[in-house]
């Protein structure tokens, strides 16, 4: 008797393979007992209180194996710059002594509740680029369209997330390398589609590190008194709770 219902083929049990690998991987992975700098920019404070507390996804919205082979990439993308601007002549520092096996540069604060991590941090540079240093090197991919954007407006208003989380990493970052809160950060954008490269200079935002740290504390003191802090909008159908990974719980607590 022939069978006619249709199998995966190759490509689908392959990919479903190793799909399951990184979401077996990632969910191993103990979850983080901290505040990442690097989420502080994002608009919506109890978003950022469900996943500081480590509040479970809605159904449907984890880290799925395309996702996860995504961030990858951009981390493969980061390693390949990081290899580019040593080749321009940067003395770019990504680890402490740029050892494999030295510390991550990056900082604690808040007893160790809110932490980050900087891409680099660059010691030297040729006279000719004009850069001031030390400066804080970060370094985010893109897909085209979010890069052209980048590119035409700046990162301060195109990306004000990755701004905030330069702001805040100069400002604390500053009693591990004295000056560097002094020099504009160099931010750095692949376009993953197209390997076109953005590179610009971003001073010191002061008033919004000090914002940022603000808004840090005031998670940390309402997770800990066990209060719920306002949520961004007035309706599930604002763009940014459309796109929540905890929307549905978030609408079905009180206001």
């Amino acid at each position: 008797m022939l069978d006619y219902n249709s199998r995966p083929g190759i490509a689908e049990r392959i990919n479903a393979a190793v799909d399951a690998a990184l979401e077996a991987e990632r969910a191993a992975t103990p979850p983080r007992d901290y505040l990442g700098g690097s989420r502080l920019g994002h608009p919506c404070e109890r978003a950022l209180q469900f996943e500081f507390v480590g509040a479970p996804r809605d159904e449907g919205r984890d880290f799925t194996g395309q996702m996860l082979r995504i961030f990858a990439i951009g981390h493969q993308l980061e390693d390949l710059a990081i290899r580019w601007l040593r080749a321009a002549g940067l003395d770019l520092y990504t680890r402490k002594g740029n050892r494999p096996d030295g510390a991550q540069f990056g900082f604690k604060v808040a007893g160790g509740r809110i932490r980050g991590h900087v891409d680099g941090i660059i010691a030297d540079a040729p006279a000719a680029l004009g850069l001031r240093i030390p400066a804080l090197w970060e370094c985010k991919t893109m897909n085209a369209k979010n890069w052209r954007d980048t590119v035409a407006r700046g990162v301060s208003v195109a990306k004000p997330v990755y701004a905030a989380q330069i702001a805040l990493y100069q400002a604390y970052m500053e009693g591990t390398v004295p000056g560097i809160s002094a020099s504009p950060a160099l931010f750095t954008a692949i376009n993953k589609d197209t390997a076109e490269l953005h590179h610009e200079l971003v001073p010191f935002d002061a008033d919004l590190a000090q914002r940022m740290s603000d808004r840090g504390v005031r998670i940390l003191r309402a997770s800990d008194a066990g209060e719920l802090l306002p949520r961004i909008a007035r309706s599930p159908d604002f763009f940014e709770c459309r796109f929540c990974p905890w929307s549905e719980r978030c609408w079905s607590l009180p206001a």
